[in-house]
């Protein structure tokens, strides 16, 4: 229950009332303490000083397309708009919370009509009359002392939610940029993929067109033909998949950008550019400040502090001022005469004594407190394990590139000396053909691997928190 005395009312029993007030909110119970980085990732073997991603990480790849896309996606993606929609709302929230911790002053003006009844306690004879009219016009000011900190803890609450919407935002644009780039560098292995499989169908065309010709010679058997025909069939099937993927790739561009497919550029293949095993040795201590969800995550957390601070402070005494300035008479043409003047001045004491709901927002509040501390625990553990595993996953493509090129070392001799030995008539051109065959395979497989180490290397920035930097003032 809530109780609300005038200061001129002051008794003895105000002072106990104050006393027994003075006890204050409840104890604050103990929150989850703030995790670091549990971060172990191996040394990057690199001649090049590591260095955190830039802000525009994804120009170091030297795509100019990429850039286009990703510079349309920022500008206007449906994504986007909702992050920096959410953001515009908890600006607002900021103006609120600032204009209810203001002066409030109202203007009010009122003229009523009334009828005294001949039976009540005024007889109309003794008055005259039993009709009269009632004018008022006034201001009224009123000003609620912030004792307490109250409305400050609240405006700080709505200013650290606007960061951490900030923050989101700009998590949501790395994300964004992450996902157009691995589509993007998808779409490039799906095609460099696609041509060496037409340049398998060619081999095993002329494969098959002289394993025909050695069966009517009655030099085979006739069982290599069917066996190139069914080689054919698989190279034939996983070439339309990959061009079912490489087509839902840009299905997937065109959705991250929010437009129809057809608008988007044509598409020119190149080849899939190179990375190295490259982080910061300080990714450990710094990943904290680096990632713009652990950011948000913080913001949220200063958030929930403030707005359990605005709840303990409901449990303090609030002391207000309220002054009229006003005019008020029964005739409408005296209205605005010295004499109709009925100023105010007062102040009210509310005093806080027993509110059961006030208690569970105030446990809702602690525990909400306690979520979102956990919550950004989580986040901080998450962020670390996805920086080692991208970490893991571009040291294992490095490693495996570095073997598969002795086997594509290998494959091309081979096919040098099947070409040599062809031209110099000591073989037929079966052993030429299937040597360039298992070049094109050990070159299929390379693109996967180069593939594999980009999609590493995109995860890495985005893990790394893409060139995002806290501070206090800006998220």
């Amino acid at each position: 229950m809530s109780h609300t005395m005038h200061l001129k009312r002051t008794s003895p029993l105000l002072a106990a009332l104050l006393a027994g007030c003075a006890f204050g909110p409840p104890p604050l119970p103990e929150s989850p303490p703030l995790a670091a980085a549990p971060l172990a990732i191996p040394s990057a073997q690199t001649s090049a000083p590591p260095q955190w991603p830039q802000p525009q990480w994804w120009r170091g790849y030297d795509e100019p397309m990429l850039d286009q896309l990703i510079g349309q996606a920022l500008a206007g993606a449906p994504g986007i708009n909702t992050a920096e929609a959410r953001f515009g709302a908890a600006r607002q929230n900021v103006r609120a919370a600032a204009a209810a911790a203001g002066v409030k002053v109202d203007a009010e003006a009122s003229y009523q009509r009334l009828r005294i009844s001949e039976n009540g306690l005024l007889p109309t004879q003794f008055l005259g009359f039993n009709q009269y009219g009632q004018a008022d016009v006034g201001i009224r000011a009123r000003y609620d002392f912030d004792w307490w900190g109250r409305k400050r803890a609240l405006i700080e609450s709505a200013q650290d939610a606007a960061m951490a919407s900030a923050a989101e935002t700009q998590a949501t644009a790395l994300a964004l940029a992450a996902a157009i780039a691995e589509s993007w560098f998808g779409w490039q292995a799906d095609t460099a993929r696609i041509g060496l499989l037409d340049q398998q169908l060619t081999a095993l065309e002329r494969s098959l067109l002289l394993a025909q010709r050695r069966e009517q010679a009655g030099l085979d058997r006739g069982d290599g033909t069917p066996r190139l025909r069914q080689a054919q069939a698989i190279v034939r099937e996983l070439r339309a998949q990959l061009a079912g993927s490489r087509h839902l790739r840009r299905l997937q561009i065109a959705a991250l950008l929010g437009v129809a497919e057809p608008s988007l550029p044509a598409f020119e293949a190149r080849p899939l550019p190179a990375v190295e095993a490259r982080w910061p040795a300080d990714a450990g201590l710094d990943l904290v400040a680096r990632r713009p969800d652990i950011a948000a995550s913080r913001w949220r957390i200063e958030a929930a502090r403030r707005d359990l601070d605005a709840v303990r402070a409901e449990y303090y005494p609030d002391i207000s001022i309220q002054a009229l300035a006003g005019l008020s008479s029964i005739e409408l043409g005296k209205l605005f005469e010295a004499s109709s003047a009925v100023p105010s001045l007062g102040a009210a004491l509310h005093l806080p004594l027993y509110d059961g709901l006030r208690n569970a927002r105030h446990d809702v509040a602690a525990a909400r407190l306690a979520g979102v501390i956990t919550q950004y625990n989580q986040t901080v553990v998450d962020a670390a394990r996805e920086v080692a595993a991208a970490a893991a996953m571009i040291l294992q493509a490095q490693t495996q590139r570095s073997q598969r090129d002795e086997v594509l070392t290998a494959a091309e001799q081979l096919l040098r000396l099947a070409q040599a030995r062809e031209r110099a008539g000591l073989t037929g051109a079966l052993p030429e053909i299937d040597a360039q065959l298992a070049l094109l395979r050990e070159q299929d497989t390379r693109v996967l691997l180069d593939q594999a180490a980009l999609v590493a290397d995109i995860q890495l920035q985005e893990a790394l928190g893409g060139g995002y930097q806290y501070t206090a003032e800006t998220p």
